[in-house]
């Protein structure tokens, strides 16, 4: 028994994206900018709200660490794409296979239980303003965070822990550019169905029950706004939500169509251009959309400037 839950092969050969020799070089130098920037515009996000007080609320709690899970989560894949990309044979040894996976399972969930609490806390601001300060409290915005990495971590656990009991015997190349869970089990040579029976148990709510809690919030501050007279506020509400909810889509709406529908309905080039939209694409705007564009945020970078400004002429 337990030989045959033994791996025969030492490491995956990642097929990597469909893309032609003579336009490699153009790509990588394409993806390489775009993990800069991702890296960039997060860790600006960071280091504003942890130097700046004016910023230390609820929603900037989510939003510091949501730009964390947003580097580390791009951080999983792209430079592995990367070396990949400029190596004659781009292989990934097992337990650095399985690390892979559960990073990137972990932080990817860790990603949609944020943007539910952000969605939560938008919801509060508009619909219960004069009530902000007692829901959203000390205590509830950090046990919030806690939870979202402690539930998070266990649901990533919980899939890494049965993928190390699945035996792959010959066929090592993944048709991908990362260890995804799915293309990993199809090279599976004993029985997964236990894996893919907890795919769809636990696996399917942990994207849909977030998504819906999101479709849910934003109702009832549509409904909200709807009601005040205010175009003014209608429109600049209508417009952070309307952000948001596109961002929301772009990674929910690849996920679920990539993970909750039938596998064997979706080619590989389309699977791999799907996950590069919510490994690549959003990590890279998110920043953009949820802070670069936010009054708070600029008037933060314009008071951490001038300190640094003017600390270096005394």
């Amino acid at each position: 028994m337990t030989g045959r839950n033994q791996s025969i092969i030492s490491e995956f050969l990642l097929l990597g994206l469909p893309i032609q020799p003579e336009h490699q070089n153009l790509f990588y130098a394409l993806f390489l900018s775009m993990y800069l920037i991702t890296v960039l515009g997060n860790l600006i996000i960071i280091i504003l709200i942890l130097l700046d007080s004016h910023l230390h609320t609820p929603m900037y709690l989510f939003l510091s660490n949501l730009s964390f899970s947003d580097l580390c989560f791009s951080s999983v894949t792209i430079p592995k794409l990367l070396q990949n990309m400029q190596s004659q044979v781009p292989s990934i040894p097992y337990a650095g296979c399985l690390t892979q996976m559960y990073f990137f399972l972990f932080f990817g969930d860790l990603e949609s239980f944020l943007l539910v609490a952000m969605a939560y806390d938008r919801y509060v601001a508009i619909c219960f303003p004069l009530h902000y300060t007692t829901i959203m409290s000390l205590k509830l915005c950090p046990s919030l965070v806690v939870l979202s990495w402690v539930l998070t971590m266990l649901h990533a656990l919980l899939h890494t822990l049965l993928m190390a009991r699945v035996s792959f015997c010959v066929d090592n190349m993944i048709p991908h550019f990362f260890c995804d869970l799915s293309a990993v089990l199809k090279l599976a040579c004993s029985d997964t169905h236990v894996n893919e029976l907890v795919i769809f148990i636990i696996g399917g709510p942990v994207v849909v029950f977030p998504f819906l809690l999101i479709i849910v919030s934003y109702a009832r501050i549509f409904s909200s706004i709807l009601k005040v007279p205010s175009s003014r506020g209608i429109h600049k509400a209508f417009s952070t939500c309307g952000s948001h909810i596109s961002v929301v889509s772009l990674f929910f709406g690849t996920i679920i169509g990539l993970y909750l529908c039938p596998s064997a309905n979706n080619s590989t080039v389309k699977e791999t251009i799907m996950a590069l939209m919510y490994t690549v694409v959003t990590p890279m705007l998110n920043p953009f959309i949820y802070s670069l564009r936010n009054r708070d945020m600029k008037g933060a970078l314009r008071r951490v400037l001038c300190k640094k400004k003017k600390s270096f002429c005394v």
